[in-house]
Formats: C-alpha cells, structure tokens, sequence
C-alpha cells in the first residue's frame, strides 16, 4: 500500500460538539486538538444526523434538496488545535437501522464532496458504523483508514443483519481499527473472531494543562457530568446525596448533563426538599465542564457500564477525587492507584453502596488524604494529549521521523 506523502489527514465522524449538544463528542474535538498541531493539515468532517420521521418518497426529496444546498452552506471554520470544521446535515429517516444509516452517510458524505474523494493522505473517522464505513468508501486510493470505536452499544448495532456484513467488510479494509475499552474488544473478538488481530487500543486523550487553582479540603462540594439516564445510576446517586445531606446540610450536589430522566430527577429533587442543595445544569459546553470540575470537591460517577470512562480521567487531571464505580473502564483507568485517586466501589441497584462508599471515602480523605499528584502523574502519562497524540502519530505517519 502506498505510504502516506503528507501529514494531512481528514476526521470523519457523527459525534461532534454543537450549539445546540455542546457535549456530544467532546471526546472527538480532544483527539483533534492533541492531534492535529503534529499534522500539516486536519480537517474534521461532522456528519450531524437530522433524524425526522419521513417515508421513502420524503426522504429522497429532503436529501436531494439537502445536497443542493450543502455546497452554498457548508463552509470550513477553525475548530480545535488549529483544524478545520466542516458540519453538513446528514438527514435520517426515524428507525432507520445501523446498516442503513451507515450506507446513508457514505452517500451524503460523497455528497458533500461533490463525487471526488476526501482530500487527505490519512483518514480517521470515530465509531466503525456509520462513520467508518463512510470514510472508507470516500478515501481516495493509495489513503490510509483508520476507525476509533467508541460504541458502547454495539451489541444492538451487530442485531441488524445488515449492519454486520458491513462492519467485517470494514474490519477487512481498514488499515487499523481501534478501541477505547475491553469491553469493545470483546464485543468485537465475539463478533468478528477472524479479525482479532487487527485490533489495536490507544484510549480518548485528556488535557493535563489546567489543574485545580487550590487542592481539595474537604469533599463537600459533589459533582456528576454526564447523561441523565437509569444506565448512568443517576437516580441511585440522588438518593444517596439525600442520605449523606441527612447526615451532614452542608453538602451540595451539581448535576450537569441531559437526558430522559432530567424531570424525574427535578421532580424528586423538590419532594426531597433539596431544592437549596441539589442544582441541574443541563447540558453545558465542554469548557464549563471543565471550569466546574475545578470548582468542585469530589466527582461522583456511579455508571451501571462504561468502555472508557472519560470523565473520570478530567476529574482527576482537574485535581478531583473520585467515587466511581466498577462498571468497565473505570477500574481498567485507576488499576494501581485505586486508593490514591478516591474510591471504587460495585455496581449495585440501591443508594446505600454510593452512600457507604462516600462515608468510607471522607474518612480516608480528612485521615490521611489521597495521593492525587501520583494518580494525576500516572493518568497524564497514559492519557495525556502528548501520550495520546504521538501514539496516533506513529500509525499516521510511520516513516515520519
């Protein structure tokens, strides 16, 4: 296969901060902008699904108008590290399955392209379906193709039968495939058994740059980052807050994120009579993410799974202790530093396992403290934009020196 010629590279991806979701794919704007200062260009490719409901004749109308309209609407802006941003519409069609969208974003991308194919020696795209598959039929030949697979859901996605003679064509043709988790691995070594060799691991990258401006004296101040939603444990930790707030009202707990259970929360909230110490954010721009992570105690992440564990990382990089749960990639992430970084506790369907674990937690924390530098050192060099930046660096550009 023909070598890369130039340190330019396209980023293809569904996931990327906007407007109006300033979360969603906060982890693909860090790889950009750890990554791209060591490229001669990078170009980020947002293929922003707009998912409505619409029958067949609707969805070719609206997607032929869609493709007219791209070429006068879509313009290249900066976005991190110093790359350029192009978000198009990609219109989905409501229930539309994994195998279909995938095939849809090939097509719209192409779209976007005018017919030609991605401009770039390297492409990297987030998340094999739809994603990859798009990246793949758009890469112009001679390029080399990379996937990071970040889905968490990729059991629902192989349930499609059209989706998996797609994923294994794409496992076939890329140059490398890579994961953020062992639980993607094994879903993927379950699924595709013949390319298990071809799987790689180099995890989100996390800035070490902006740490805490005073370290933590007390772990008071509770914070949560993240979606509303059962699978998150974010229920079980509002009734653990009211347990410990029983114990000790000066406590505060941040809730920052959205999702299904956002009124429920509200509501229970109010008949708890925590209005004066419970405060719902909302979705926030990643920034604020940050900035808040400073000005917080303690982040409390009691997620029933995660492949990786991204916010656990920023807490930590931001001076935070944590209290975590063992749902996958957080354990993988604080192996060897468990005690030095907060606590770890299981994945239990009640309030108690939170609650007894942050009492354990404030004990050993005014006791005796936590090693947080040696956690923070430990994370940076695993994590961190340089780690992570010249990891993709040496698969990009092998004969670089």
């Amino acid at each position: 296969m023909k070598q890369a010629t130039s340190r330019d590279v396209a980023v293809i991806t569904p996931w990327y901060p906007t407007r109006e979701l300033p979360f969603r794919g906060s982890f693909v704007q860090a790889m950009v902008e750890a990554t791209a200062p060591g490229c001669d260009s990078l170009t980020v490719y947002h293929g922003d699904p707009w998912v409505a409901p619409m029958d067949a004749a609707a969805t070719k109308a609206v997607e032929a108008a869609n493709a007219k309209l791209m070429s006068r609407a879509v313009h290249r802006v900066p976005t991190a590290g110093g790359a350029g941003l192009l978000q198009y519409p990609v219109t989905v069609p409501r229930g539309q399955n994994h195998g279909a969208q995938a095939l849809n974003h090939e097509r719209q991308l192409r779209s976007l392209l005018g017919g030609k194919p991605l401009p770039a020696d390297v492409v990297h795209a987030h998340v094999g379906l739809p994603s990859g598959w798009a990246a793949l039929k758009n890469a112009r030949p001679g390029a080399k193709v990379f996937v990071t697979e970040h889905a968490s859901f990729l059991d629902k996605v192989f349930d499609d039968p059209d989706a998996v003679p797609l994923y294994d064509e794409l496992l076939e043709g890329v140059t490398g495939f890579l994961v953020v988790g062992d639980k993607i691995t094994e879903t993927l070594e379950r699924q595709f058994p013949h390319h298990a060799d071809k799987i790689l691991r180099i995890p989100n990258p996390i800035s070490f740059d902006a740490p805490r401006p005073e370290p933590v004296k007390d772990l008071t101040k509770w914070i949560y980052l993240g979606t509303l939603g059962e699978h998150k444990g974010v229920g079980w930790l509002l009734e653990a807050f009211a347990q410990c707030h029983a114990e000790d009202p000066t406590l505060t707990l941040t809730l920052a994120g959205e999702g299904p259970l956002r009124r429920p929360l509200t509501e229970r909230v109010a008949e708890l009579g925590l209005g004066d110490a419970v405060e719902l954010l909302g979705s926030i721009p990643h920034e604020r993410a940050l900035e808040l992570m400073r000005e917080h105690d303690l982040l409390v992440h009691p997620s029933r799974y995660e492949t990786f564990g991204m916010t656990i990382v920023e807490g930590l990089a931001a001076g935070l202790p944590v209290l975590v749960t063992r749902c996958g990639g957080p354990q993988k992430i604080l192996a060897g530093i468990e005690d030095a970084a907060g606590e770890l506790i299981d994945v239990e369907e009640n309030a108690e396992s939170i609650s007894d674990g942050f009492r354990r937690l404030r004990a050993r924390f005014l006791d005796k403290g936590l090693d947080l530098g040696r956690a923070r050192a430990k994370l940076a060099a695993d994590y961190g934009y340089e780690a992570v930046a010249q990891a993709h660096y040496r698969l990009w550009f092998p004969d670089s020196p």
